[in-house]
């Protein structure tokens, strides 16, 4: 019997639903059926549901005879239904990649919860996703499972049928159904959280919630059929009356019922043209009915609630009016504030202008102000230590305020201090343009004195620049005046290595002296010790002997949503439990599954928003990328990385790419999804011919970070040192951090010689 049986009614949808079904049935979890009902749908739904019928046994199509709408259709599936839980899924809709691994994880790890709620994200046509408002409410913070009275607050979760697992005995048990017309998912969703004797929460997203730009919305369509909330919500009081057990329950649904008419009532969309009086006597005669002590509410929705009572429709209205037209106003009010403060603003930086820069004060700044990091974090700290005297200001927002040392002055991104400390300090740090990202519109000025040094973010794979100019999926947005008027204003241009010299040259024609000294930010590779690598383990929860495989995609610009190249869920599957992934993204979105809490390490884990990517770095036993500049930075550990490529031409030919890594990767290389688990479970990861292709990448593209980049820089630019420098450590005898400990161990295959260099080869696995 399966595991899940997924219902999916399907009515005008022809469009979308190729998407809906393949979305389940390409889940990394198999234990499910998918029942796809056929309500009668006048487009292409049925031939649809049937081609899929065709090629996957896992699919069963129901076709009514006539339509029935989506409750209806429901019921129909549910006759269908042999799995242990029933998950519905509207046909526009879909479910996110290893969501019904994270569903089945967290059953198992909450004791098989009678509803399991989960959460959902809308997604616009735009290709814009904004995750559900009240996801804190879906915490897996305390016991679990649990009844309703112990969390009452996920009543306030949008009543959907479709953000739940539902154990198939408990709904033939309390003989759920759905009712035929509008707004049918009220008397399925109130009756289920109160009567579960145990529910559960997941804390990730698993259902994209479909917006559509036009149609196929009933919340956006005036029709009649509004008018059926008064009956489902007869309904729902009718249940709580045959269950005297629930009646503590009947003053909150009396105050969610009234919620529910107000957002009807105040929609401009949903009643027909002079309909609006008869619903506010259909809404009175409700409140009447079911009205009950403790009913109601506090604070400001006690006004609305009262005038749907009394069935005041016109000053319901008129408040309305007047609401909108206050907050109209406020949005008026504060573009105006906007723009005045905007214009001060700029004549607050040309009066600063004209002052006298202030000698021994620095500013830096990283990726457009997202904090302490990057080769401006490293020069900073190293500035802050040779430099006699030196001020540092940070520029940051202020949530990334908390990573800036306490020894730098905090700045916020475009406010007044800002461009006092831009206009005046006598040396500017960053990887961007420092100017450029205040966001006001402001043409860098590069004042006589005044030393700035560009760091750039790393060496360049992908194309960078001016080269974009010839690559408009990736350069679409750039203003290549704003460019190269900011490259102008550049005294020093940092690199790593010769292949950035030759670019950095090339893409930003400016006239800054090069200073092919290495990457600073990298420094901390041969600086750091066993015990610096096992606290950063310990901050990821790592346990000891696990391999952690740190997994960093590059931004795909060609698609306009981002999701991960790879299915994780399969890949860590094969790898087994002794691997743990640490995937860091460019926000690849709820594509990324969250690990479940099943009480055991978690196999995936979400690192894109820790603060240090070195850190990460230290943590890990061997880096898995593609296109990423990260790949350059992660070979000066001499840890082994494997690339894959599994659309190269795609990537190629939207952004560009400065020479094939395939013809000279720093280890092994996948083209595609089986390749890599193979490269993985055969232990030709870390063989003796990926240690050969990192020793010739690490020489090419590695030869200056030593561990003393940094230092290099602040002598150079900040002590005007141009001898003397200090001199690059060789290869051979640089020592950076120590890998995780490891013991050696000869696989099995390998001692029969199946190591695909046909060389013996020592694999490293985690010790005891």
């Amino acid at each position: 019997m399966p595991r899940f049986s997924v219902i999916v009614p399907a009515f005008k949808v022809q469009a979308y639903l190729h998407a809906c079904l393949e979305s389940v049935l390409s889940q990394s979890y198999d234990g499910l059926e998918l029942i796809a009902v056929d309500d009668c749908s006048p487009d292409a739904c049925g031939a649809i549901i049937d081609e899929f019928a065709a090629r996957d046994p896992r699919v069963r199509p129901v076709h009514l005879p006539r339509n029935a709408g989506l409750g209806p259709a429901r019921n129909a599936g549910l006759k269908q239904a042999r799995g242990d839980y029933v998950i519905f899924l509207d046909g526009d809709d879909t479910l996110v990649p290893g969501a019904l691994r994270a569903i089945a994880d967290r059953i198992e790890a909450t004791g098989a919860p009678e509803v399991l709620v989960f959460d959902y994200a809308r997604t616009y046509w735009t290709g814009r996703t904004v995750r559900n408002k009240l996801a804190a409410l879906l915490t897996e913070q305390g016991p679990a499972p649990f009844r309703l009275t112990d969390r009452p607050e996920l009543l306030k979760l949008l009543m959907v049928v479709w953000n739940k697992a539902y154990k198939r005995e408990f709904i033939e048990r309390e003989g759920l159904t759905f009712p035929p017309g509008y707004y049918e998912d009220t008397p399925w969703t109130y009756p289920a959280l109160l009567t579960a004797d145990s529910l559960a929460t997941l804390d990730q997203v698993c259902v994209h919630y479909r917006q559509r730009r036009q149609g196929g919305n009933i919340l956006a369509t005036a029709d009649r059929r509004h008018f059926d909330v008064f009956d489902q919500y007869d309904r729902v009081f009718a249940f709580l009356a045959d269950r005297p057990a629930l009646a503590r329950w009947r003053p909150v649904l009396f105050r969610r019922m009234l919620d529910h008419f107000a957002a009807i009532a105040a929609s401009r969309g949903r009643l027909p043209h002079g309909s609006r009086p008869e619903f506010f006597r259909r809404a009175r005669a409700h409140c009447r009915r079911h009205r009950c002590p403790g009913a109601a509410p506090a604070g400001r929705d006690r006004l609305r609630h009262a005038l749907l009572g009394l069935g005041l429709r016109r000053t319901f209205t008129t408040l309305r009016s007047l609401n909108r037209l206050r907050a109209r106003t406020r949005r008026a009010a504060a573009t105006g504030v906007q723009a005045l403060r905007a214009a001060a603003l700029r004549l607050h930086y040309r009066i600063q202008l004209r002052l006298p820069l202030r000698p021994g004060h620095a500013v830096f700044s990283a990726y457009g102000s997202r904090g302490y990091t990057c080769h401006p974090a490293a020069i900073e700290a190293k500035a802050r230590e040779l430099v006699p005297k030196l001020r540092t200001a940070w520029v940051c927002d202020p949530e990334h305020a908390h990573t800036v040392p306490t020894a730098a002055r905090r700045l916020r991104p475009g406010g007044f201090a800002c461009l006092t400390a831009l206009a005046r300090a006598t040396y500017l740090v960053g990887n961007t343009g420092l100017v450029s990202d205040t966001g006001l519109d402001l043409r860098p000025v590069k004042r006589r004195g005044q030393i700035i040094l560009q760091t750039h973010r790393g060496t360049p794979l992908k194309s960078m620049g001016l080269d974009l100019q010839e690559r408009p999926a990736a350069g679409g947005r750039t203003d290549f005046e704003q460019l190269l008027a900011d490259a102008d204003t550049w005294d020093y241009s940092l690199s790593a290595n010769r292949h950035s010299t030759l670019v950095w040259e090339r893409v930003y024609p400016a006239a800054a002296t090069v200073l092919e000294y290495g990457a600073p930010r990298n420094d901390v590779f041969q600086r750091a010790d066993a015990d610096d690598v096992a606290a950063a383990r310990a901050s990821l929860g790592l346990p000891e002997g696990t391999v952690a495989v740190l997994y960093a995609p590059a931004h795909r610009d060609y698609r306009r949503t981002q999701r991960s190249p790879l299915d994780l869920e399969r890949l860590a599957t094969a790898l087994g439990p002794r691997f743990t992934l640490l995937t860091r993204s460019h926000r690849l979105g709820d594509g990324l599954p969250a690990p479940a809490a099943t009480g055991k390490p978690p196999r995936i884990l979400d690192v894109s928003d820790h603060p240090s990517v070195e850190e990460l770095c230290l943590a890990s036993d061997t880096l898995l990328t593609d296109y990423s500049s990260l790949m350059f930075d992660y070979a000066n550990l001499d840890r082994p990385i494997v690339l894959h490529t599994g659309d190269w031409e795609a990537y190629e030919a939207a952004r560009g790419l400065y020479f094939d890594v395939r013809a000279t990767p720093p280890g092994a290389v996948a083209r595609d999804e089986d390749e890599l688990i193979d490269i993985f479970t055969s232990g030709h990861w870390q063989g003796s011919r990926s240690a050969q292709l990192r020793a010739s990448f690490r020489e090419r593209f590695c030869p200056y970070d030593d561990g003393l980049a940094a230092e290099r820089v602040v002598r150079r630019v900040f002590l005007n040192e141009t001898a003397g420098l200090p001199a690059v450590v060789p290869l051979a005898e640089r020592r950076p951090a120590p890998s995780p400990a490891h013991r050696p161990r000869v696989l099995p295959h390998q001692a029969q010689g199946a190591e695909r260099d046909a060389s013996t080869v020592v694999s490293t696995v985690p010790g005891p």
